[in-house]
């Protein structure tokens, strides 16, 4: 690699391969969503991430460029960390608060790497591509702020068993016990 167009390409492609891999999983978080309106969301912002495929190659037309065969590793590092997690065979509940946490990260992935984009896009006077990032930019982070809604909203039924939360309050000072009088 030796420009910054080689670079940005790089970027971009990078950012196909992201986009393309999270209509796969974004499928999957809806299908194991217990919460009704978590699993809209997930649906909704799969329609928007292949409206954020179709931009990106239209980035690529406006350049005249071809993407590169490469693979975004840092959204299938989140991807691998979801599966694992299913090993573990969450409750519901649990489930759907990682889910959550798991998109914030995937959404906060995306939004630096737009951001990064739309700069260089700029710096190089590719104003009609920088256009389609910013919008692909604007739906991450509206889905960022949903998913952060989420975030306050959703909580496990059981935030510790009966022995943590002793061990908790012993370590706070609380005491558990109550006295007869």
């Amino acid at each position: 690699m030796q420009t910054g167009h080689e670079l940005f390409v790089h970027g971009l492609t990078d950012m196909l391969d992201g986009e393309r891999q999270l209509v796969e999983a974004l499928q999957k978080l809806s299908d194991d969503s217990s919460n009704e309106q978590l699993k809209k969301a997930f649906a909704s912002h799969r329609k928007e991430t292949e409206r954020q495929i179709e931009r990106l190659t239209q980035c690529f037309e406006l350049l005249g460029e071809t993407p590169e065969d490469t693979e975004c590793k840092g959204l299938k590092g989140l991807i691998a960390e979801k599966k694992a997690f299913m090993e573990e065979e969450p409750e519901s509940d649990i489930l759907d608060v990682f889910q959550v946490g798991a998109a914030i990260k995937a959404e906060t992935y995306e939004i630096c790497e737009y951001k990064s984009l739309i700069e260089m896009a700029g710096e190089m006077g590719h104003t009609k591509v920088a256009r389609l990032l910013r919008e692909n930019l604007a739906e991450e982070r509206a889905a960022l702020k949903k998913m952060e809604g989420f975030s306050k909203k959703l909580k496990p039924n059981e935030m510790m068993t009966a022995e943590q939360e002793e061990r908790s309050q012993a370590a706070s000072g609380k005491s558990t016990s109550k006295r007869a009088a």
